[in-house]
Order: C-alpha cells, then sequence, then structure tokens
C-alpha cells in the first residue's frame, strides 16, 4: 500500500514536471516571438531615421555646393575684371611709352642738329676770336705808344690809387665808429656801475676760507701742536690745510680754499681732542677714517638733494657729483645751494609756460656739474657738464640746457632759455656771489696743478693765502738732490707763468718710511 502510494507520488511529480517544463518552453517562445517583434520594430524605425537624416543631409550639401558654385564664379568674375582692367592698362602704358619713345628719337634728332651747328658755332667763335686778340694787342701797343706807360704800369698806377682812396674812407668810417662807440660805452659804462651799486649787500652770503675750531682751553692747543710742532706739521701734511695757532683764546683757524679738506680737517681735530690721543700715527689713521666718512656723506647728501626736489633715475655717479656741490663754490656763492635754486625756479618757470617741468628742474639741478670733476681739463664748464650728462644718459633736452647755459652752443630746446634766465636770477641776487673770492680760489688750484704736473710729486698743497706750496714728492721716484732741483724748476715756472702778489715760498717735502709688522 505504501509502495503504491509512493510510486504514485513519484509518477505525479515527474508528470507535474513535464508539463511545467512545456509550459516554459511555451512561456519562453512567447517572450522571444515579442522580443524579436521589437526588435524588428526598432531597427525599422532606425532605418526610417537613417533615410530621413540622409535625406536632409543631401539636401544640406546640395545647398553648401550650389552656394560655394555661386561664390566661386562671382570670384572668377572679380579676377577676369581685374584681369581684363590690368590689361587695358598695359595696353595704354605701351601706348604712352611708344609716343614717348617717339618723341625721345625725335629730340635727339633734333639735339644732333643742334650740336653739329653749335660745333659750327665754337669754330666761327674761335676764328673770330683770334681776330679780337689781336685787334687788341694792337689797340694796347698804340696806347701804351700814345700814353708813355706800359700795361702793368698804368694797372699798378690805378691800384694805387684806388688803395688809397679806400684807405681814406676807411680812417673816416673808422672815426665815426669809435665816436659812436665812445658814446655808447659811456652809457653802458654807467648803467653796469649802477647795477652794481644796486645790487651790493654784505657778505653774510659768501663763504670764506678759513674755518673755526673751538677748543675747551688752552692747554688742548699744546697738545695739537705737539713736541716740536710734530703734531701739527703731520696734520698739516696729512689734510693740506693750514692750521693757524695764535693768540685767539679757545679757537683755532683752519685755513684752505678747499672746503673739503676744511671739512676733513675740522672734524679730524675733532675726533682728536675728544680721544685724547694725538700723535702722527694716529692723525694720520683719523684723517683717513673721516675722509672716507666726507664721501659717505656727499653721496647721502646728492640723494637727499634728490629727494627733496623730486628728482628719480639719477646716475650714482651723478648723485655724487650733486653732493659734492655741497663743498664747492661759484663766485663765493655756495654751488649746491644756487643749483637748488636754479631747480626751483626752472621748475615754477616751466610751469607757467607749460614746458616740461620735470625736465626744466633736472637741468636746473645739473646745470653747473662740470665744476665739480677734480680733473679740471680745459673745457668751458657748461661744455664739461653736457657731455658729462650725455654720458649718463641724460635726456637730449636736458643735456642742451647744460650746455647753452652760457651760450657755448646753440640752444635746441624750449628749457634752455629758461634754465639760462634761472642761473642769471640766482646769481645776480644781492650778495650772493663775489668774484674775487672765485679769482683767488682759480689761482691757487692753477698753482696746485702746476706742480703736480711734474713727474714724481704725489701731493700738492697751496697754503697760507697762496704764498707757499707744499710739494710732497714720492722717495723712490725723486732723490734729495732732484727735490732741490725741483723746487728750483717750480719756481722759476711759477714765475714766467702765473700772476701773483708778493712772493711764493716752494717747499719740497720728501720723507722715506720703513713699515714692518710684527706677527
Amino acid at each position: 500500500m505504501e509502495l503504491s502510494t509512493t510510486i504514485s507520488i513519484i509518477i505525479s511529480l515527474i508528470i507535474g514536471v513535464v508539463i511545467g517544463r512545456f509550459l516554459l518552453q511555451q512561456v519562453f517562445k512567447k517572450q522571444e516571438q515579442s522580443a524579436k517583434e521589437k526588435a524588428d520594430k526598432i531597427i525599422k524605425e532606425g532605418q526610417q531615421q537613417a533615410d530621413h537624416y540622409k535625406k536632409q543631409r543631401s539636401l544640406e550639401a546640395k545647398e553648401k555646393f550650389l552656394q560655394l558654385k555661386a561664390e566661386h564664379e562671382k570670384d572668377v568674375n572679380q579676377r577676369n575684371n581685374s584681369l581684363t582692367q590690368k590689361e587695358n592698362t598695359i595696353r595704354q602704358k605701351e601706348q604712352s611709352f611708344n609716343q614717348k619713345l617717339e618723341n625721345v628719337n625725335r629730340e635727339k634728332q633734333e639735339l644732333d642738329n643742334r650740336s653739329k651747328k653749335l660745333d659750327q658755332l665754337i669754330e666761327l667763335n674761335e676764328n673770330r676770336s683770334a681776330e679780337i686778340d689781336q685787334l687788341k694787342n694792337q689797340q694796347i701797343k698804340q696806347l701804351e705808344s700814345i700814353a708813355g706807360l706800359s700795361a702793368e704800369e698804368a694797372k699798378e698806377q690805378l691800384v694805387n690809387t684806388l688803395r688809397e682812396e679806400a684807405r681814406s674812407e676807411a680812417i673816416i668810417q673808422i672815426k665815426d665808429i669809435v665816436d659812436e662807440a665812445k658814446l655808447t660805452a659811456s652809457k653802458e659804462a654807467k648803467k653796469v656801475v649802477i647795477q652794481t651799486i644796486q645790487r651790493t649787500a654784505t657778505e653774510s652770503a659768501i663763504e670764506n676760507t678759513v674755518s673755526i675750531f673751538n677748543i675747551e682751553n688752552d692747554e688742548v692747543k699744546g697738545r695739537i701742536i705737539g713736541r716740536e710742532g710734530r703734531n701739527i706739521r703731520a696734520l698739516e701734511a696729512a689734510t693740506g690745510v693750514e692750521i693757524i695757532v695764535d693768540d685767539t683764546p679757545e679757537a683755532i683757524i683752519l685755513s684752505g680754499f678747499d672746503p673739503v679738506r676744511r671739512e676733513i680737517a675740522r672734524l679730524s681735530l675733532h675726533r682728536l681732542v675728544t680721544d685724547g690721543r694725538i700723535h702722527p700715527a694716529r692723525i694720520e689713521e683719523v684723517v683717513g677714517k673721516t675722509r672716507n666718512q666726507i664721501e659717505d656723506e656727499i653721496v647721502e647728501i646728492g640723494e637727499r638733494t634728490a629727494i627733496d626736489l623730486g628728482i628719480h633715475g639719477l646716475h650714482p655717479e651723478l648723485i655724487r657729483m650733486v653732493g659734492r656741490m655741497r663743498y664747492r663754490s661759484s663766485y663765493g656763492q655756495n654751488l649746491l645751494q644756487h643749483s637748488r635754486e636754479v631747480a626751483n625756479f626752472a621748475a615754477t618757470m616751466a610751469a607757467e609756460l607749460g614746458l616740461n617741468v620735470k625736465h626744466a628742474k633736472r637741468a636746473g639741478l645739473l646745470h653747473d656739474i662740470g665744476k665739480v670733476p677734480d680733473d679740471n681739463p680745459e673745457l668751458p664748464h657748461a661744455i664739461l657738464g653736457m657731455q658729462l650728462a650725455e654720458k649718463y644718459k641724460e635726456h637730449p633736452d636736458v643735456c642742451n640746457a647744460i650746455g647753452a647755459h652760457h651760450d657755448e652752443i646753440e640752444m635746441t630746446s624750449l628749457i634752455s632759455p629758461v634754465v639760462q634766465a634761472c642761473d642769471a636770477i640766482s646769481g645776480a641776487r644781492p650778495g650772493a656771489r663775489r668774484e674775487v673770492v672765485e679769482s683767488y680760489i682759480k689761482r691757487l688750484k692753477e698753482l696746485e696743478e702746476l706742480a703736480l704736473s711734474y713727474p714724481g710729486v704725489e701731493k700738492t698743497f697751496a697754503i697760507q693765502a697762496g704764498r707757499e706750496l707744499r710739494v710732497v714728492v714720492e722717495s723712490e721716484k725723486v732723490t734729495d738732490a732732484q727735490s732741490e732741483i725741483l723746487a728750483a724748476d717750480i719756481s722759476n715756472r711759477i714765475q714766467t707763468e702765473m700772476t701773483y702778489p708778493g712772493q711764493i715760498k716752494v717747499t719740497v717735502i720728501r720723507e722715506t718710511r720703513s713699515v714692518s709688522y710684527a706677527k
């Protein structure tokens, strides 16, 4: 019973599996058929869309082709028209050229004919010229026989007569010119005298050639002088300044025409007195350090001046020269102060006239830069300043204003007359200048340069207001005997080449130093 039941269950299961598989196959067939139908439908729709897109692109391509074809035909027509015009132009030029060629041939034929005629005329003229010369010689001989003079004698007599007449007329004209010049000179002289009187002022604006060094008590004077004057001699030899120690209480006078040397001497004395150690070696050390300090201060003064005036981009060498103006004078007037005044005047005037204010101010500051170089070549300071400005790439208008402010060159810039006028305004200020100081300083510089021109001379110092010239020579190049000859040569040359009051003492100093270091 149980066996039959089990068998029936198994049979039922088998039948159910067979039936389920059959049904599943039917379902799969239906799904596969449905998927095929969908795929066919999608493919059909895609082909329809592709056909439509293909037709649309084909139409667009045809339209584009027709458009390009029309443009190409248009370009071809334009080119054909242009070629036709050029051909017509060439034909016209060819016709014109042929016509000109015909004219040239015709003119050439005419010139040939004229040349033949001219040759005939020249030949005829030569024949006539020979006849004329023969007649002229016959007439000259007849005149000489009648007058009793030869042609050369008659010519000389005529020249002498004309010369005497011209000399008489020239003497009369010279007399009239001299009389007129005397009247004009009298008026101009009176005018100059009146202007000079009107502009005369006190000497408060004039720089002196001496500096006063104040000390606390007179005991310091002895220490500065040193044993047998060795300290003061070392100071004078190192600085080139004459140090005058007299009965003036609590004061020492530093005398020298060069303001830089006086300032170095003053600062060196201040350091030595403050430190208390005063001896020749210490003096040379302090003077060397002070000289370097002054050089740094010169650069600082130049930079500060440029900043105060609002001038930018100056070359470092020009800045150093501007700083050195502080220790230079022009007819007794401080050169830096004068240049600052000219720069400000020029800027104001340029602004009123509508000119370039920066160029005017720059030219005003640098207009006397040619007075600063130590070598002092034989050139006017305006030309030297212009060359320096050109060397350091300044604007051409600035260079022209510098070179033309004393009319050494032609003015090519509008700011040139402005700088010239402002220079005159600053220099003409009452009490600003004094020509005696400038000529005195120039004479002392010439005195030093004269001695420096000799070989072996290391340094020269004009002291005692130019009454003494100290010449320091190199001991390796100049012997004791040669120093005697050198002093005599310099004295003789000063006598023959320079003009000076009184007498000048020439002192040649030859010193030998042996230095060694213990390590």
